[in-house]
């Protein structure tokens, strides 16, 4: 049957046979990435991580308090004394967007399930608006392959996991969806139609951008691509009107959020369009003027002025006295050398420095069809008619804008991830092309073996990461339990540990108690606990958290002092390990360094500014006895070095060897009816974990507010 058959008639629309397959296959793709990203829901029905914490509890407030109260909301439990105002440093459109889907959608169910849910809804959704992006860029094949891509991608489906109920989901559906609706504006022969198309595109752009502020990395590559308009595009009268509506709907939509406004106009997003809007207008003006052998060489010499003057001041601009630069964050993917200047942002794990076996294994195969699709394209762009030459240039603009911010940060391999996605699907739609065209003179059954070993080779290709590394796949990946069930540990458990240890908190504190803990844990005790927290993962006071760095590393009786100048109730520390199947006589031991604060002390000593040596041995793991013996925090971890072992050589030792694991056995230094600095007034139930069992332990300080110091 022909693809092009009429199945069903409905008015002027004819349902033809490839429509069905269009619909098949974008459901395909919807379901498959619905179906990976609720894999952790076999964990526990929890919200993932630490930020969607305090974006359920800020959609909370939303819907029981309204838009207005929201906008006037300082949050008294966030960064305690100093309170948080919530409109001008949150993702203003990820609380709108949830709640106003919740009041149409929710049919009075539960908020926090109805949170869990929402990014796996929004993240499957956006293989559709994948599909319709790259099919406006080279056609419904290449669409379509870009759809299922997407539905298997590793660094998207982790960052969109069911509870991951924060920034990206929402943001690439937000920014994907502007992006079609620029490129489809500029290609609509209806200027009727491309008006609101780019209207609608600018005001997608903002939202996606108070959604996710890495969306900031689409918009640079739509300013780069204006630059290069002038120079693919004949019709300029239709460009320098259609172009600026796209910008002036993009600016006048920022100034609607209070967190982006004149800061995204005079940063670097907003600048990268405003100047290269007016670029294209002078440039289109000065070819205009000119005669048709000299427009592009005289409207190339301006580009390259431009480009003089703009660089020129940037170097000069070091001191930022003329323009405003980004935060460290957005310096850091434009220039990755600076990952390691500030700890701060090196401490999180999601702020990591890409390496090449990551990229890898996130990529892999799609690599290789990326730069065959790149070699294709170049080698023969007028034999592809059908992808345009305006539309090769943005794709190589994403694609390499993209490829070079992710090896900044781990985190922004969604990046990479869109971006391969994008050039490889034109380089399958294109082989396929070749493939089944007609001008390979062979007969017909040796043509038809090769093509249909070809599509085999293409499939196990492209199947093969699905499967294989097995420990690295996308669906083992990606099938992990939400941080709350083990405490963001590497070990692949469900407890009940932090929500124990938050429920105890919320029923046993007085309701204005603060509540003292590394920053990683205060969503968690802002919203689980309803609690007052020092810090929190927002990271709004440097100080702060160097101020808790260094309560931990002070001796207990200066820690305590600092604790209640910062009008600190209680304490929190986290310890994660493992008890081991043996026990020393009537001692159970236990193996830590499982991602606990126990492995996050070197982390407090940079933040701190402290010398590493004086609190850790060699390997930076094992704490010497300074750190047990003198530190707040090695007093507070309930455990204490036995001895130092080679698990490989069956050696022992009783003080530390280079290549040797620590072994501990319980002990708590400051117990409940003790009169020391702190009591120990909780700890969460694996704390007594069996022999061979995880300790994901949670204990709680209350603050001796009675305590009289030896000194």
């Amino acid at each position: 049957m022909n693809s092009n058959s009429s199945i069903l008639h409905i008015g002027k629309f004819d349902l033809k046979l490839n429509h069905l397959l269009i619909i098949g296959i974008l459901s395909l793709s919807f379901s498959i990435s619905f179906l990976i990203r609720s894999q952790p829901a076999g964990f526990g029905w929890e919200l993932n991580e630490f930020d969607p914490f305090f974006n359920y509890r800020a959609t909370q407030y939303m819907v029981d308090n309204g838009f207005d109260s929201y906008f006037q909301w300082n949050d008294e439990l966030s960064w305690y004394p100093h309170g948080r105002d919530v409109s001008q440093t949150s993702q203003v459109m990820l609380h709108l967007t949830a709640a106003t889907t919740y009041w149409i959608f929710g049919a009075g169910g539960n908020l926090y399930d109805f949170t869990i849910l929402f990014p796996v809804v929004f993240g499957s959704l956006t293989t559709i608006l994948v599909f319709a992006l790259v099919r406006t860029i080279g056609g419904t094949t290449s669409g379509l392959f870009a759809s299922l891509l997407f539905s298997i991608s590793l660094p998207i489906i982790i960052r969109g996991q069911i509870g991951w109920f924060k920034s990206e989901p929402l943001g690439l559906f937000f920014s994907i969806l502007a992006i079609y609706l620029f490129l489809s504006g500029i290609n609509s022969k209806n200027h009727k139609i491309a008006i609101p198309k780019m209207i609608f595109s600018g005001i997608f752009i903002i939202f996606g951008l108070s959604a996710w502020g890495g969306d900031q990395f689409f918009i640079v590559p739509l300013g780069i691509f204006f630059l290069t308009l002038p120079f693919l595009r004949t019709d300029h009268k239709f460009l320098i009107w259609i172009i600026p509506i796209f910008t002036i709907s993009t600016i006048l939509t920022s100034l609607a959020f209070e967190r982006l406004g004149t800061n995204f106009i005079a940063g670097l997003g907003g600048l990268s369009l405003i100047i290269t809007t007016i670029f294209l207008v002078s440039c289109i003006l000065i070819q205009y003027k000119s005669s048709e052998q000299s427009k592009n060489r005289n409207g190339l010499i301006f580009l390259a002025a431009i480009l003089i003057i703009g660089f020129s001041t940037i170097l000069i601009n070091t001191d930022s006295s003329f323009l405003p630069l980004p935060s460290h964050r957005y310096l850091n993917a434009i220039n990755p050398f600076l990952t390691t200047t500030d700890p701060l942002v090196d401490s999180v794990s999601e702020h990591a420095t890409t390496t090449i076996g990551q990229s890898f294994l996130f990529h892999s195969i799609l690599m290789i069809f990326a730069g065959l699709g790149i070699w294709l394209i170049l080698k023969n762009s007028k034999k592809y008619y059908f992808i345009k030459n305006e539309m090769i240039s943005f794709a190589l603009i994403i694609g390499l804008i993209g490829v070079y911010i992710s090896s900044a940060f781990v985190r922004l391999e969604v990046f990479a991830s869109l971006s391969i996605i994008i050039l490889s699907s034109l380089g399958l739609a294109i082989l396929l092309k070749e493939l089944f065209s007609n001008k390979i003179e062979i007969k017909k059954i040796r043509n038809l073996a090769i093509k249909s070993s070809f599509v085999i080779g293409i499939v196990l290709l492209l199947t093969i990461p699905l499967f294989y590394p097995v420990s690295g796949n996308v669906f083992s990946a990606s099938n992990n339990p939400p941080t709350i069930m083990n405490g963001g540990s590497p070990y692949r458990i469900s407890t009940t540990d932090w929500i124990d240890t938050m429920d105890w908190i919320k029923n046993n504190t007085p309701k204005d108690s603060v509540i003292a803990a590394w920053w990683d844990y205060g969503y968690w005790i802002q919203t689980k606990a309803e609690r007052a927290s020092l810090a929190d993962n927002s990271t709004l006071a440097d100080q702060i958290i160097k101020g808790i760095a260094k309560i931990f590393l002070s001796s207990p009786d200066e820690g305590r002092e600092m604790l209640l100048e910062m009008q600190a109730d209680y304490i929190l520390v986290f310890v994660a390990g493992q008890r081991l199947n043996i026990d020393n006589g009537d001692q159970s031991i236990f193996t830590l360094q499982g991602g606990g604060d126990e492995s996050k002390k070197i982390w407090f000593m940079r933040i701190a500014n402290e010398p590493l040596d004086k609190y850790l041995y060699s390997d930076g793991l094992s704490g010497t006895n300074y750190f047990w013996n003198e530190t707040l925090l090695g007093q507070m971890i309930p455990f204490t070095p036995l001895a130092y072992v080679d698990l490989n050589a069956n050696q022992q030792s009783q003080t530390y060897q280079p290549g040797f694991t620590g072994i501990y056995t319980q002990d708590i230094k400051f117990p409940k009816d003790g009169d020391g600095p702190l009591r120990l007034v909780y700890s969460s139930p694996s704390f007594d974990v069996d022999k061979g069992g995880y300790v994901i332990g949670v204990f709680v300080y209350e603050i001796n507010k009675d305590y009289i110091p030896l000194n």
